[in-house]
């Protein structure tokens, strides 16, 4: 909102530049305005008087005329938009992807993540200084191998990738739900078109483009577009429920109350929420002043709202996940400080004590050397525990069931909404739309003696009677309210001005006529007399002229007072038949109040004949509104939509109350409540009204005291006519209170800007996305996009699902874990070797961790999570059986680990991989390690599907493909990265230098050292020289192959192994013959190199390539090799290397 209190801003310097200039301009100012639409009632006209006049000098104050409006001509509006302001409501800006970003960065779980992985990184580029000598002594199990310390960095910039793609996806999921609701807001906004008088023809325009100055016209069920005042009107109503949570409408004339407010400008296209004009015609002058007044307060509660946004509680998960990092890191933290001070004793102890050394100063570099090797474990051991896939699950689980909840109508604003609704226990609903349809519908009838408890079928009714009611209604009702078809294939028809009306026209098309053709016959301009309903007459009633010359009047009104009016009614055949007071009395016991305790609102539809001559004095209603004959008695309900009482059912098995506050009056809020299933006979339950909560509620100060509603709110069902401070009231006792052993999650429904506040108090606000205004939707959570309950029954299953989902990947994650520390740690400490290496570790942490959470947080949703309670907020989320499953689990695969550790030698008849030699080849005991590990992990990944000690753990499997694909890919995956290269005999054919086996055994066990040596001065060195990892693999294959062919002439490798190395002696230079050597190359070296492995020696393709073809022929021409290039020469070794 902060834009908008700028272009105040940008307003207020403009007034008092140009107050002299306005006064030219205009006759009022912009305060001005804004000062005027604040007061109400008699001030309001005081104010007029006193300043403008009357309501034509303030038109003309304004330069626009009363009849003709604005000329409307370009030049003057986009004037008076800018000296007034526009017509609409700035939106909030949103947030910037980097802002989004940020925000996701804030979490506790990548903290942690951010701070091991950067000294886990930070460590692995340490290199120690100075060499060993024999005197230092030699540390038992030595410093770990080379491939390992290369591969050092892998961890750290894995759990760096792991944290980028969580807070990546987080705003990303949070920018497109952004994008989303700005979509729906800005469609919603461009239906809107309002009717106003320009150069005296009447246009519709977008209501954005009204001006201050603007004639508007206004009908009978019509949105305030704007403030504004009224120049005349005939019996014009507002619902000003909106702005002040007065149920009844007010009234406004031109001398009393001419004061007119927009409802806040919120949706236009909203029947039911905004200030309608109840009557049949107005024509107002609509001043805007669109960024103050009712804004203007807007504007600072904005403010104080952004304050206190921060404030609103963490989600229940946040704050249990944010918990168990925190423990998790504690106890990795122990275990990485156990893990370093038994590294460092065993060696004190074996150095100082068993080898008797002493501490020499030369000697301090190496041992520091070896306490950071330990660090380096210690860090390790430290990584490993982090659960670095639980952020991720989080995340991947929230955004899948947020695109998922869009299909079930429910449009989620905030992530963590999404699962606080899996924790609500309870729930305060709205009546009128959420747990009913809103639209009146005729369900009962009394036509013709008979009580019918459905809609009668049309030829069930005497066809006299029929056509008398048909007509009764058509003509006596306002031609504006009308039944329109559905906007979509599936909705139901549309209803336009009086629901009371609207239900009574649907009772014409039920009985399968038309009253627009009845209509067509009587226009309205040919009713001869119209008496509106009011609060005095309770009824309305219509004369027209028959062709004949007489009258008849159709009346109709609420039924105990138009009966009192009627002395026949039509019997079964349609005849007159007289109707006595006992008649009368008998009628209200059998039909009308039956129907008044189901809620219903009974309406009596009667008619009156009158002679042509003498013409009746119409005008003294005592004597015309008497004598009636009456057709029909129906009642009339909101019914309660069909899939209501089943969803809150499901609502009270799955352990959430649900509580209905309404403005209605409490014996229809009770009917309801009924036919919802919220209360049930016998049970024990209060139903209040406002003003008895308000009086139950409050100390003799009239302040609130929490003991007080703690007494109400358990029993409390039904909150009848009550304001929205009694429904904020009600949320902030709920949700404040101790009374019962957990603290209470509550869901709130709301449609009107007047809910604003409980929707934001709330722990999940859902707002109505057709009946709710922009400010209701603001200050929600979640947006119903169908308006209805049983939505919020699928929101609740989501909500489980997800805190579900979370606890089944707990289980998987942590089960890896504590297996991965319990191995690193002992590994460390009693073979020096963690038997699982940084790389494998990676493979396990990242790769499978970030598909199970894929697999596992994809699980859809079952029916069966609604039949248990909520789990509440101070419930662990490691639960007893999750915690017997993790241990069983755990102590099942370190049993199998340490078996196949210490004894696998023997049992598979292999070479022992324990305490091998440095830079040993991968040995055949540690692939089954791994492997075995691996499979474990897959199979517990199905074990953690189920979390609450279901026997059948593949139940429902197969719902779920993304899971089987994973598993699948995972296990195909794992067998080939285990299978050993030489068995691809395949692979060769793809560019690759001579394979092992190739080379005699001898040789290879000379050359293990140097080229060990080598590769670690290539990976160092020429990262500037060749691009990719590529490169480096094929130019070691190739200085394996060209030494293995040529290693009698060399010279001790040592010197000059690297590229490097050359560019330290000073005679390295590259002579003039040979000036073609390409450094870098990007393919002709491989494609070389395969050309010459594969094939005997064709004529080269390739001609800058002079280094090579002059000729290092890989595998059979040497003596070529040495014409080029002496063996020792520099020159040959950069060939060696290339």
């Amino acid at each position: 909102m902060g834009d908008m209190t700028n272009s105040a801003v940008d307003f207020y310097p403009k007034n008092q530049r140009g107050e002299s200039n306005h006064a030219g301009e205009f006759g009022c100012s912009l305060d001005e305005l804004r000062s005027l639409m604040e007061l109400r009632g008699a001030e309001g006209v005081q104010k007029m008087q006193d300043t403008y006049g009357d309501v034509n000098g303030f038109c003309r104050r304004l330069k626009t005329s009363p009849t003709e409006g604005l000329a409307g001509n370009p030049a003057d509006l986009e004037n008076r938009k800018q000296i007034f302001g526009r017509n609409f409501i700035p939106p909030k800006k949103p947030k910037t992807f980097l802002q989004l970003v940020w925000e996701a960065l804030q979490d506790v779980t990548l903290i942690i993540l951010e701070l091991a992985a950067i000294i886990s990184l930070g460590l692995s580029f340490y290199q120690p200084p100075g060499e060993r000598s024999e005197m230092c002594g030699s540390a038992a199990g030595g410093v770990e191998g080379e491939g390992e310390a290369e591969a050092g960095w892998i961890e750290g910039a894995a759990i760096l990738l792991s944290v980028f793609c969580v807070v990546f996806v987080t705003a990303f999921n949070d920018w497109s739900k952004e994008k989303q609701f700005r979509g729906l807001q800005s469609r919603i906004e461009q239906e809107q078109k309002f009717s106003v008088v320009r150069g005296g023809q009447v246009i519709q325009i977008p209501v954005s483009e009204i001006v201050t100055g603007d004639i508007a016209q206004i009908k009978y069920g019509d949105l305030l577009p704007a403030d504004g005042v009224l120049i005349q009107g005939n019996d014009l109503k507002i619902d000003e429920s909106s702005l002040t949570g007065e149920s009844d409408h007010v009234r406004k004339s031109a001398d009393k109350d001419p004061m007119l407010l927009s409802g806040k400008m919120q949706d236009g296209n909203m029947e039911n929420s905004q200030n309608k004009a109840k009557k049949q015609d107005g024509a107002a002058a609509m001043e805007m002043q669109p960024l103050k007044s009712a804004e203007g307060g807007d504007g600072d509660d904005k403010e104080k709202k952004k304050a206190g946004s921060s404030k609103k509680e963490k989600s229940v998960l946040q704050g249990k996940l944010t918990k168990l990092a925190v423990q998790i890191g504690k106890a990795g933290l122990v275990m990485s400080a156990i893990t370093v001070i038994i590294l460092v004793l065993y060696f004190a102890i074996d150095t100082f004590v068993i080898q008797k050394l002493q501490w020499l100063p030369e000697c301090t570099p190496v041992y520091i050397q070896f306490f950071v090797k330990f660090f380096i474990i210690g860090v390790t051991v430290l990584v490993v525990a982090v659960p670095e896939g639980l952020p991720l699950a989080v995340t991947i689980s929230l955004a899948y069931s947020v695109k998922k909840m869009m299909k079930d109508n429910n449009l989620v604003r905030h992530l963590d909404a999404c699962e606080t609704m899996g924790n609500a226990t309870a729930i305060c609903s709205d009546k009128t739309g959420t747990l009913t349809t809103n639209r009146m519908t005729v369900v009962q009838a009394y036509v013709g003696e008979v009580h019918h408890k459905e809609v009668p079928d049309p030829d069930a009714i005497p066809s006299k009677t029929l056509d008398m009611l048909v007509n009764a209604i058509s003509l006596n009702s306002a031609y504006t309210s009308k039944i329109l078809p559905p906007e979509k294939d599936i909705g139901l028809p549309r209803q336009v001005g009086n629901k009371t009306e609207c239900g009574l026209l649907g009772l014409v098309l039920d009985l399968k006529r038309d009253y627009q053709t009845v209509r067509d016959q009587t226009p309205e301009e040919k009713l001869y007399k119209v008496y509106t309903f009011n609060s005095e007459r309770k009824s309305m009633s219509t004369v027209i002229k028959m062709q004949d010359g007489s009258f008849r009047m159709y009346s109709k009104g609420a039924s105990e007072i138009v009966l009192k009016k009627c002395s026949n009614i039509l019997n079964t055949a349609g005849e007159p038949r007289g109707f006595r007071p006992r008649d009368r009395d008998e009628m209200v016991k059998k039909v009308i109040e039956p129907m008044a305790c189901n809620g219903l609102r009974t309406i009596c539809i009667a008619f009156r004949d009158f002679p042509g001559s003498p013409e009746p004095d119409w005008d003294n209603e005592n004597i015309i509104l008497i004598d009636l004959t009456c057709i029909a008695v129906v009642g009339i309900e909101d019914p309660v939509r069909p899939e209501v009482p089943d969803a809150i059912k499901k609502c009270q098995q799955a352990g959430i109350t649900v509580r209905m506050v309404t403005g209605d009056n409490i014996n229809t809020a009770r009917a309801i409540a009924i036919k919802c299933g919220i209360i049930s006979p016998g049970e024990d339950f209060i139903c209040l009204e406002g003003k008895d909560f308000n009086r139950r509620i409050r100390n003799e100060k009239g302040e609130i005291e929490q003991e007080r509603i703690d007494k109400i709110w358990p029993k409390l069902r039904v909150l009848a006519r009550s304001s929205p401070t009694d429904k904020h009231t009600l949320v902030k006792g709920i949700i404040d209170s101790l009374h019962g052993e957990r603290r209470q999650v509550v869901a709130v429904t709301g449609d009107g800007t007047n809910d604003g506040p409980a929707l934001k108090k709330a722990d999940v606000g859902f707002a109505m996305g057709i009946a709710g205004t922009d400010v209701a939707k603001e200050a929600s959570d979640i947006i119903l996009t169908d308006d209805n309950f049983s939505s919020i029954v699928k929101a609740v299953m989501w909500g489980r699902n997800v805190y579900d989902s979370i606890s089944k990947f707990l289980q998987f994650q942590l089960t890896v874990n504590i297996v991965a520390v319990i191995v690193a740690f002992t590994g460390a400490c009693i073979t020096q070797d963690s038997p699982l290496k940084a790389v494998q570790m990676l493979w396990v942490n990242l790769i499978m961790d970030t598909f199970a959470s894929l697999a596992l947080a994809t699980e859809p949703p079952t029916e069966s999570l609604l039949m248990r309670k909520p789990y509440g907020r101070n419930k662990p989320l490691i639960s007893r059986t999750m915690m017997k499953n993790i241990l069983g689990h755990g102590i099942y695969q370190l049993t199998v680990i340490f078996t196949l550790l210490f004894a696998g030698e023997t049992i598979f008849n292999i070479d022992s991989g324990r305490n091998a030699p440095l830079h040993a080849p991968p040995s055949e005991h540690y692939t089954i390690i791994f492997n075995t590990f691996v499979l474990m992990q897959l199979f517990n990944e199905i074990n953690a599907r189920k979390i609450h000690g279901e026997k059948n753990v593949f139940d429902g499997i197969f719902r779920n493909p993304i899971f089987c694909s994973i598993v699948f890919g995972t296990f195909a995956i794992q067998i080939i990265s285990s299978i050993p290269t030489n068995r691809l005999k395949f692979l060769k054919e793809a560019g690759h230098g001579t394979q092992k086996d190739d080379i005699p055994e001898e040789e290879l066990n000379e050359d293990a050292e140097e080229i060990d040596h080598a590769e670690r001065e290539l990976r160092r060195g020429q990262i500037l020289w060749f691009r990719g990892l590529n490169r480096i693999q094929t130019q070691i294959r190739v200085v394996k192959a060209f030494r293995s062919s040529l290693y009698e002439g060399l010279e001790k490798p040592e010197s000059k192994s690297s590229i490097h190395n050359f560019m330290t002696h000073p005679e390295f230079r590259i002579d003039d013959s040979q000036p073609h050597i390409p450094l870098i190359d990007d393919t002709d070296i491989e494609e070389d190199a395969a050309l010459k492995q594969n094939s005997s020696p064709p004529s080269s393709p390739n001609k800058n390539n002079n280094a090579i073809d002059s000729g290092i022929n890989l595998t059979t021409d040497t003596s070529k090799s040495a014409t080029s290039s002496s063996p020792g020469s520099p020159l040959h070794s950069l060939e060696t290397s290339l």
